[in-house]
């Protein structure tokens, strides 16, 4: 799989940029605020419809335009695939593959097999469970359309049970047998996600720790632990135990949807207690495990982005990545950076193809 050209529109800071790639290694470098980690983000919209960054699909307009247009032309088995993914205001957001239109934009993913590393991966430790639940329901959902399909049809009856126990308090009325429908939809939605995250972590766990061990050298050991409220009991008795609970808050307080992830480093917190460094190597390793899990679920070499990926990480640790590359592990990647000097004197000890794009607006 690779990226053979793009064409981008009126997208964030770009007002307009066609580029041409290698199979290997392109880097685009520049000062801070020049559109590279945009363009990366143009590639990444190509692959799931949307942003990395910025979900709110408007704000990915370029000021004072009304429209934005992102065309890419992929490799995949040696076969051509034309993408293009538009948004006008006022408009409903098109996502087009090889001239047709999709229905729906859930088709689209696992098309593109695509990583992202980014600074921003940091949320994965920082913020709260809903962006750990986002991160192990994409990796799984590129290559599991049916798993995606029951998440889809999960947050709908969430929703709905969720309209219902509002509308029973502003009425002060119950119906047992309306909130029964949807406690039954949600246990066999949520049972099947719950099965199938508890067999996602237990495969990915090694292929994670072995990443860790290679970027850290084997000196710490790491492991995620899934979390979830479906572990000790079926979902419609939690129901059950939280209705009082449920009909006082007026939202639904037990599910898949309450589930999260846990990252531990010599089996203590990494949020607690991981330095800078740790959690840095930690991310990385996460994310190369994501690109191995997804490679080999779909049989092919999934498009690799490092945003600003030597930031923070000593000398030691971008050799130990820089030599995983260099082992053909990968496919096509894209990195960028500040420092031209610093990128070529790295790619170079790759020994592959590489092209060098300098940005500036």
């Amino acid at each position: 799989m690779n990226l053979e050209q793009i064409h981008i529109l009126n997208f964030k800071n770009i007002p307009e940029k066609t580029l041409h790639f290698t199979k290997k290694i392109n880097c685009f470098v520049g000062k801070n605020g020049q559109g590279k980690t945009n363009l990366l983000d143009a590639i990444y919209y190509l692959a799931f419809g949307k942003s990395y960054f910025n979900p709110v699909a408007l704000q990915n307009i370029k000021h004072n335009e009304d429209f934005f247009v992102i065309e890419g032309v992929f490799n995949k088995a040696d076969k051509r695939e034309q993408i293009v993914c538009s948004l006008k205001k006022g408009q409903k957001k098109v996502l087009k593959r090889n001239g047709k239109i999709y229905d729906k934009f859930a088709d689209h993913v696992g098309l593109i097999p695509l990583v992202m590393i980014s600074p921003s991966d940091q949320d994965l430790i920082s913020e709260g469970s809903e962006t750990r639940r986002k991160f192990i329901d994409l990796v799984i959902s590129q290559q599991n359309s049916q798993y995606l399909q029951h998440l889809i049809q999960y947050q709908k009856v969430l929703l709905q049970r969720n309209a219902l126990l509002k509308y029973f308090a502003l009425n002060r009325v119950f119906d047992t047998d309306t909130l029964t429908i949807y406690n039954e939809q949600l246990h066999n939605l949520g049972t099947e996600i719950h099965k199938k995250r508890s067999e996602f972590i237990e495969e990915f766990n090694p292929i994670f720790q072995k990443y860790h061990q290679q970027i850290t050298g084997n000196s710490e050991s790491v492991e995620i632990k899934y979390e979830s409220q479906l572990h000790e009991k079926l979902l419609l008795d939690l129901f059950t135990d939280f209705l009082q609970k449920d009909r006082v808050l007026q939202y639904t307080s037990v599910g898949i949807h309450k589930d999260d992830l846990l990252f531990e480093i010599n089996g203590h917190s990494i949020k607690k207690y991981g330095s800078q460094g740790q959690q840095k190597s930690l991310l990385i390793a996460l994310k190369l495990a994501q690109f191995d899990f997804i490679k080999k679920q779909s049989g092919v070499l999934p498009i690799l982005l490092f945003d600003d990926i030597f930031d923070k990480l000593d000398a030691d640790r971008v050799q130990q990545i820089i030599e995983m590359v260099n082992n053909a592990t990968f496919g096509q990647l894209f990195i960028t950076d500040t420092h031209e000097d610093r990128t070529e004197l790295i790619v170079k000890q790759t020994n592959l193809d590489y092209e060098i794009f300098k940005i500036s607006n």
